[in-house]
């Protein structure tokens, strides 16, 4: 275990800095979300939750794939370059730092997303336990502990210290020049976690029957209509939530050539996947179905149990419409 005082953050901040690229929740404009650090950024360790999750760092909401320029009858090809440089992303919450785990399951299996596989091999991950969950975390519901973060670091805010312990090699040389510290010198900390978890509103939601031998019964449970009928199809959703993968491949002619890139696209939207003969999903009940079903039901079945979903509640917070996955919960649920 190692300690740094909270008021020599920055100096840590700029060691980081000179020698690679870091990532921390910053605000601007009246928003705290992650992005590149310069000692002029304000960094707001305080706020629990960032506008967007964590994942653009290794799954970015555009990303260029490949350019094609054309003289007469030649097409020249340039793909793009995957990362090459070493990066740090922190203060990252358990539950988004859950999610990468999830990401890993999609775009780390073959076919191995190169994009997405040199990010992951250059990013270090430095998560910070959650000192105050809000009632609309419920991450315990799917393992996690918002006290043990994993990461290549683990950190906890204790007064005016910060304590970090590293999990990996990459961790141990990132904080390797650190003042030692006890081992158990954020026990009180995590147990004031945990006892304040326990509490939240949606500690113990019911996931019974949310598996694979209940899909039909899922699947056809005819409180979807009802559920999705407030539904605006907006996506906000899908674009606050750590675990979503969907992406649409564009191109785009910059007048002296076609640029092509992927973006983030959202099962919400009533053009998701549309071809020549239509959609597969014409309605948004069937849209509304499908992205809770995915992350309930068809997920865990092909990933050993696993939900997709952290209990971030960024989907509480953010949907106009105040639908979200927790009320799918209750309705679909064991407590039906």
């Amino acid at each position: 275990m190692k300690k740094l005082s909270l008021n020599a953050l920055n100096r840590f901040f700029g060691e980081i800095a000179e020698k690679q690229t870091l990532i921390a929740p910053i605000e601007r404009a009246g928003q705290v979300d992650f992005g590149v650090w310069s000692e002029s950024e304000t960094v707001r360790l305080d706020v629990l939750k960032t506008v967007k999750s964590a994942k653009g760092a290794f799954f970015p909401q555009v990303e260029d794939m490949v350019r094609f320029h054309m003289q007469g009858k030649n097409i020249e090809i340039n793909p793009s370059e995957v990362m090459n440089e070493d990066f740090v992303i922190f203060g990252v919450r358990a539950c988004d730092a859950r999610s990468f785990d999830l990401l890993d399951r999609v775009f780390l299996s073959d076919p191995v997303d190169p994009f997405y596989a040199a990010r992951r091999a250059h990013g270090t991950v430095v998560t910070l336990a959650c000192n105050e969950p809000e009632e609309t975390c419920f991450c315990s519901n799917f393992g996690i502990d918002a006290a043990e973060p994993a990461g290549d670091v683990s950190a906890w805010i204790v007064g005016e210290e910060l304590y970090l312990r590293a999990n990996t090699e990459k961790g141990e040389t990132l904080i390797k020049d650190l003042e030692d510290a006890a081992e158990d010198a954020a026990e009180e900390t995590k147990k004031a976690i945990r006892a304040v978890t326990e509490q939240l509103p949606f500690a113990s939601l019911n996931l019974e029957g949310f598996d694979g031998e209940h899909l039909m019964e899922k699947f056809n449970d005819p409180a979807w209509a009802e559920l999705s009928r407030a539904c605006l199809g907006c996506g906000t959703c899908t674009f606050v939530c750590p675990t979503c993968q969907c992406y649409d491949v564009r191109d785009f002619d910059s007048g002296n050539g076609i640029q092509r890139y992927r973006c983030w696209d959202s099962c919400m939207f009533s053009d998701f996947t549309l071809m020549a003969h239509g959609t597969n999903r014409p309605t948004q009940v069937e849209r509304f179905r499908q992205r809770f079903m995915h992350k309930l039901v068809y997920f865990p079945s092909n990933n050993d149990g696993l939900y997709s979903c952290v209990g971030c509640g960024r989907c509480l917070s953010k949907c106009p419409q105040g639908l979200n996955i927790v009320k799918v919960i209750k309705a679909l649920g064991g407590d039906k």
